[in-house]
């Protein structure tokens, strides 16, 4: 009973910060796609928490081990959504999630009549459990080089390891005789404390935001060169408990926007700290805190994308493929070339082409990039 009762105690504390972390998201005036599906993991994990802790009726298992099912395709969701800066939500996720809840159900309800099918269908369900959890794996690790922002950097890996065990776990049951994937190890304390430090991680995650730097100031200052605007900007940052060099600022603005350096091909965060001669931390401080990007690959686009803007209206360029001019700029394929441009545009590099050069009393864009570089 004393085993009991801490695994209580741990399931307690967990859905009192899963209940925490939904109210707070529910305040908030016009939530994004991140916190709706930092919603649906705390209230999963809430639900988690309860449905599988000991004593809870197993005749109410027919309708929770279904909503359980489905968990893996909330995590892989919100993995997408926390990790990936330019992840857009569709229509289709949430087919998937009422797929897996649907198929669950029909497993849970056809199990008295064919037991037989049902076990083969919640093994199906593991091994989507798996797969999903595979791909949030390797969503985190993927974009782990390019992400700015230190906090997150710092929490997706523990955060993303105890989630995969725990979806692992409920898949592993799935290879079990009951007919969806169960809790793998229901009521245990092992996965009473999983969900505590998983509950732990997302609070932390949640509240303690980083302290604000003046972005726009620290731009301008790069920009003009005022001495004391930059002084301004440091005690700014210093007051925000944030120190962005401004001299590092303006050598990294000199690199971009006169060398060029955003177009030499598979440019790393490492690279660009070693042509500064600066630590990478240093660097992927500067440019998330002081200028406001959370992802390297989004900072480098800035730069190649205006680039390839004036390449566009360039009349003496008009027969130029627009491949040729977005490799030119950076890129290294069509395919993330034109998400970026109609993304930062509106519109496609093609459209966009058609729509400069038909434009009536158009600048020299060639005269324009001669006095640039």
């Amino acid at each position: 009973m004393g085993l009991t009762a801490i695994d209580l105690g741990f399931r307690g504390a967990a859905s009192g910060v899963f209940l925490l972390i939904v109210l707070v998201a529910l305040q908030r005036r016009v939530p994004n796609q991140n916190a709706l599906l930092g919603m649906a993991m705390s209230a999963g994990g809430l639900f988690y928490a309860i449905v599988t802790a000991p004593f809870f009726p197993k005749a109410s298992w027919w309708w929770t081990l279904p909503i359980l099912s489905a968990m893996p395709a909330v995590f892989w969701l919100w993995a997408r959504a926390a990790f990936d800066d330019d992840f857009v939500l569709r229509r289709w996720h949430g087919a998937l999630w009422l797929a897996i809840v649907a198929f669950g159900f029909a497993l849970s309800l056809g199990w008295p009549r064919w037991p037989t099918l049902a076990k083969g269908g919640g093994k199906v369900l593991a091994i989507v459990a798996l797969v999903l959890a595979l791909a949030a794996a390797v969503q985190t690790v993927k974009t782990w080089r390019v992400d700015l922002v230190m906090r997150r950097r710092r929490l997706r890996l523990a955060m993303l390891a105890i989630n995969v065990a725990m979806i692992g776990l409920v898949a592993v049951a799935g290879f079990a005789d009951i007919p969806v994937a169960a809790p793998g190890a229901s009521g245990s304390l092992p996965t009473a404390l999983s969900l505590f430090v998983v509950a732990m991680l997302a609070g932390l995650g949640l509240f303690s935001a980083p302290a604000a730097v003046a972005v726009d100031d620290a731009t301008a200052a790069i920009a003009s060169g005022e001495a004391g605007r930059q002084a301004r900007v440091a005690d700014r940052a210093a007051a925000g408990r944030v120190i962005v060099d401004p001299i590092l600022l303006r050598r990294l603005d000199h690199l971009m926007t006169v060398e060029r350096t955003y177009r030499q091909e598979g440019l790393a965060i490492g690279t660009l700290a070693a042509r500064l001669d600066v630590p990478e931390h240093r660097l992927r401080q500067a440019i998330n805190e002081g200028l406001g990007y959370r992802n390297f690959n989004a900072f480098l686009n800035r730069y190649r994308i205006e680039d390839a803007k004036l390449a566009l209206s360039d009349v003496t360029q008009r027969e130029v493929p627009v491949l040729t001019i977005a490799m030119d700029a950076g890129f290294q394929s069509i395919g993330p070339f034109n998400r970026a441009f109609k993304a930062e545009t509106g519109v496609t590099p093609t459209e966009f082409r058609r729509e400069a050069l038909s434009r009536p009393g158009r600048a020299d864009i060639s005269e324009l990039r001669r006095e640039i570089g």
